[in-house]
């Protein structure tokens, strides 16, 4: 028998008192309760597991006690205490939550292996409510790093919306980080204890990703061998989250609009829909709006897709995040790579922050995965960043005057070169200048 809290609610002193030394000989912790509204105060003050509740009590009845405790203190478990006559109520307070009723008086010598069944449930449902906290510590909203305006106005869109199953559509540049966000939607949703299933639409041709959305019937195609169930059905309960939806084929487009519409598809192959119940989040770095006015995606798809929208903002919009995130990447290299490193230089800072991040988290993650590798103390400091963002000019209290003509073309090469990632004389030909002048122009302001 496990071990744990019991609460003995009843206005018997002489019951309450047997039945506590009784459970305590057992090895339980035991506090007691004269009434309803003593037992919901020790309840508050106590992680109970086990409640044995008289259902006939002076203050309110063991049934709608049932519904409270259970209401908020879901993984407790009740045992119900009836009377000669009244087994009706505990068949009533089984149907408001109790885990089982037991009749005073008659049935003494079931108490024990009774509250052993109902401690063994209460403390495996605490266990999987402690491992679903952690799950969500790992990939919900406090997984998602940055204290910049930019990201928490995002944070608090999404985690009004995770409560619904509204479909979710995830807009912004490669690297924002949108499938931790559509997984940290997940975890914060009712849906949270089924599976989340991520597939990037563009990574599969048409004919193999419809097969792996929707799944195929034997024989519906040279090598389908045996029925395969699709993500939907593998996401059905949870969610199903859609990356590079933009890239999605047209006709896959009609067929995800119907599970929008009716959470029915075809597999292939087959003649009888499949029924599932999932949510959709989608994600892309693309117009949409664009793609419809050229003809590549569906106006009705949009429209069942965006019912709410959400842009993640840039890294470079979120300057103030950027030392926050390097610094979490940092200490996971380090760890992974086994190293000693826990200091960031004030000019690696800076030159970080000074940089554009055309590639966003995804590129800051690599450059720091790069700099712990070179790194040969517990510091990493500038001369470990790439060749583009260590030559780049930090910017000063002077700023560069949007008139000069010298300024203009200075930032214009730095851009340039960026793009190239430090290729001069491929910089040159996109410039249509030779290398030397480029060379010389590099001198003059100071990029060498």
């Amino acid at each position: 028998m496990q071990k744990g809290k019991l609460l003995i609610i009843d206005d018997e002193e002489r019951l309450r008192n047997l039945l506590a030394r009784i459970l305590q000989l057992e090895g339980h912790d035991v506090f007691t309760a004269a009434n309803a509204k003593e037992g919901l105060r020790k309840l508050q003050q106590e992680p109970i597991n086990v409640v044995l509740s008289d259902v006939k009590l002076p203050d309110i009845d063991g049934i709608t006690l049932s519904e409270t405790i259970k209401k908020n203190y879901p993984s407790t478990e009740i045992i119900v205490l009836t009377a000669y006559g009244t087994i009706n109520d505990g068949v009533k307070a089984i149907k408001a939550g109790a885990f089982d009723y037991i009749t005073k008086g008659d049935d003494n010598e079931k108490i024990i292996p009774l509250v052993s069944k109902a401690m063994d449930k209460a403390l495996l449902q605490q266990t999987v409510m402690e491992l679903q906290n952690k799950l969500n510590d790992k990939f919900g909203f406090d997984r998602l790093i940055g204290r910049s305006t930019a990201i928490s106005d995002v944070i608090k869109l999404a985690q009004k919306v995770a409560l619904t199953d509204t479909t979710v559509l995830l807009l912004g540049e490669t690297g924002t980080g949108k499938e931790i966000f559509a997984e940290a939607i997940h975890q914060a949703s009712n849906r949270n204890t089924k599976s989340f299933v991520a597939v990037n639409c563009s990574a599969f041709t048409k004919e193999l990703l419809e097969s792996e959305l929707f799944g195929h019937k034997a024989g519906s195609f040279t090598g389908a061998l045996k029925d395969k169930k699709g993500l939907f059905e593998e996401a059905s309960g949870g969610t199903i989250f859609l990356d590079e939806i933009g890239e999605l084929d047209h006709d896959l487009q009609a067929k995800l609009l119907r599970v929008l519409e009716s959470q029915q598809f075809l597999k292939i192959g087959d003649t009888k829909p499949t029924q599932v119940n999932v949510r959709i989040l989608a994600a892309t770095n693309r117009n949409l709006q664009t793609e419809i006015a050229e003809g590549h995606f569906r106006s009705d798809l949009f429209y069942r897709l965006s019912v709410f929208q959400i842009t993640l903002p840039a890294l470079r919009e979120r300057k103030k995040d950027i030392k926050l995130l390097a610094e979490y990447f940092m200490q996971y290299f380090a760890l992974k790579v086994k190293k000693q490193i826990n200091i960031l230089s004030d000019e690696f800072v800076n030159k970080l922050e000074a940089y554009h991040w055309p590639g966003n988290i995804r590129e800051l993650k690599n450059i720091i995965e790069r700099a712990v590798i070179l790194a040969d103390n517990n510091v990493l400091d500038e001369s470990l960043l790439p060749y583009e963002i260590q030559q780049q000019q930090v910017k000063t209290g002077s700023p560069v005057s949007a008139f000069d003509l010298s300024s203009v073309e200075k930032l214009h090469i730095q851009r340039v070169l960026n793009h190239t990632h430090g290729n001069r004389a491929e910089a040159a030909t996109l410039l249509n200048i030779g290398v030397a002048t480029l060379y010389r122009k590099l001198k003059e302001y100071g990029l060498e």
